[in-house]
């Protein structure tokens, strides 16, 4: 969406209304008149001066590809948002939840500066509704302005602003605003390190360079029981990779690792992060995010074998993820073939674009991602074989998101740029039509493709390397794309072990006895790769 510029200097909003009102007055209208002429119900936020000026001293001006001024930024650009609930405690800014989303609201703004005024009205974006078609009711209400470049989800994003929650007792007749003041800012949690738990932190060249400002590339590294006690000993990597809004944090889940058992090697672990601004990377080079798979190898990867004692050998680095994070591994081990040692993937996005979560992005003529052929609402989401979510409604509450929502992380991660600088819209938003040429672009990531189009040279380097795992009865869908990877990888005689788990579903695939089998299968694997030499 075009940003708009809904931001007035220390505008006086009560003074003018009552100006407004007493010029009506004059000219002779009553005072029923008067009041009918009045703006609709909206919220006022202003961004408080103190809390501004603080946090923009810690920030130096950065010059982005959007706006290559010299000039330091005056003021704070990103997306504002006021959640609604009418739950009886939590914060609102920590919406929305996907399977049971309240009402939000959100408008791009640009260069706020300390003490501006900005509104949220009828023309802002709106879930499930525009403000206007707001029910009656009571909620509780808190605004948030998003201008973080690092983190998908706005409520978490360092250096974010907010508000206190606020009450709204609203009805149809409402038209006095709603002032909120962000008065707080989100503050950073330090990364708790231990002896067996670290983070690493470094400036990617290949990144700044393409967002035309600095970016930090972040790890967590659990380290085995015996790495201090034998300090001449290297260990083999398992790079793991969270899921949509996972984080380098979730490295804390290791804790101390227990020595080995007999049948098992000990790994050093390390948490990758896909989380970006966009939503998930998931480590594909894009037009949106940038050369994120470059910048993990070329980067990040040889400053971990510098700094701590792994063997820098293809044999010994083996990838795993879950979900968005299942898609990133085994992308990552499909794209540099010679630089793991084998892939362990579990409920990976679409793998094969011919199932895009039930839908068949090149099938002529095109689909609509809203219907099927019958003219149902398509689910994008269901619990055991029950739909629970829709792929009209969803695909609304990611647009109001903006920025981080699943569906346009795929989006930022798969289609070129187009006019506006934004990736372009794989669907139209009324129809849900999909566009030939933008799903024609996404072929470059489709997984099944990719190896078909390569098998030829693939095949001896993916040896032994494909492991992908999924539930018969995936939340998302997911498992039709996987079913078709492996009819596909059959055919070309690969031997990737495809297992599909009957019953199972997204968040209940990962069980200890999956994990425990993926760690002996991983063990053997890089044994197999010792012996040999």
């Amino acid at each position: 969406m075009r940003p708009i510029d809904r931001c007035l200097l220390r505008c006086q909003h009560k003074t003018w209304r009552i100006v407004s009102a007493s010029l009506l007055l004059f000219l002779g209208l009553s005072a029923a008149q008067a009041a009918s002429a009045r703006e609709p119900f909206h919220f006022v936020v202003t961004l408080d001066e103190p809390t501004a000026q603080r946090e923009l001293s810690k920030v130096p001006a950065v010059r982005t590809k959007a706006d290559t001024s010299s000039n330091a930024n005056p003021g704070v650009t990103g997306r504002l948002y006021v959640f609604l609930s009418q739950r009886e405690s939590g914060e609102p800014r920590l919406g929305p939840n996907w399977f049971k989303p309240e009402p939000f609201f959100g408008v791009d703004v640009r260069k706020v500066p300390p003490g501006g005024v900005c509104k949220v009205d009828e023309q802002s974006d709106g879930f499930p509704t525009p403000l206007g078609k707001l029910p009656a009711g009571k909620y509780r209400v808190q605004a948030i302005l998003d201008h973080d470049f690092y983190c998908q989800n706005h409520a978490h994003g360092v250096g974010n602003y907010y508000s206190d929650v606020a009450t709204l007792d609203y009805a149809a007749e409402t038209t006095a605003p709603l002032d909120l003041r962000l008065t707080k800012i989100v503050d950073e949690e330090p990364f708790p390190q231990s002896e067996q738990i670290r983070e690493v932190a470094i400036r990617s060249d290949l990144l700044s360079r393409f967002h035309n400002r600095e970016v930090i590339e972040r790890a967590g590294v659990a380290l085995p029981a015996s790495y201090h006690q034998q300090p001449e000993r290297r260990y083999p990597v398992v790079y793991e990779i969270p899921g949509f809004g996972g984080t380098h944090r979730m490295v804390q889940r290791y804790g101390t690792i227990a020595p080995a058992s007999d049948d098992q090697v000990e790994f050093i672990r390390v948490m990758l992060s896909g989380n970006c601004k966009w939503g998930h990377h998931v480590y594909a080079d894009s037009a949106t995010n940038g050369p994120r798979g470059e910048a993990l190898i070329r980067e990040l990867i040889p400053h971990i074998d510098a700094k701590f004692r792994t063997i820098a050998e293809p044999s010994a680095r083996f990838l795993t993820g879950h979900s968005s994070g299942g898609w990133s591994s085994l992308w990552l081990q499909v794209t540099y073939p010679d630089f793991f040692g084998g892939v362990w993937s579990t409920s990976p996005d679409p793998v094969d674009l011919r199932d895009y979560q039930q839908v068949d992005l090149y099938a002529e003529p095109p689909s609509s991602l809203y219907v099927d052929s019958q003219g149902k609402d398509r689910p994008i989401a269901r619990r055991g074989a029950e739909p629970i979510l829709w792929f009209p409604s969803f695909g609304l509450m990611d647009d109001v998101i903006s920025r981080g929502g699943q569906l346009r992380s795929f989006e930022a991660a798969f289609s070129p740029l187009g006019a506006d600088g934004l990736p372009k819209r794989l669907w139209d938003r009324t129809t849900g039509r999909i566009d030939p040429a933008v799903a024609k672009a996404w072929q470059e990531y489709d997984v099944r493709l990719k190896l078909e189009r390569n098998w030829k040279s693939l095949e001896p380097k993916l040896r032994g390397k494909l492991h992908v795992t999924t539930g018969g009865l995936d939340t998302f869908y997911l498992n039709g794309a996987v079913e078709k990877l492996a009819k596909s990888l059959k055919e070309l005689g690969s031997d990737a072990q495809i297992t599909i788990v009957p019953g199972k579903g997204h968040g209940d695939l990962l069980t200890p006895e999956l994990r425990g089998q993926m760690q002996r299968e991983m063990s053997a694997a890089f044994t197999d790769r010792d012996a040999t030499k």
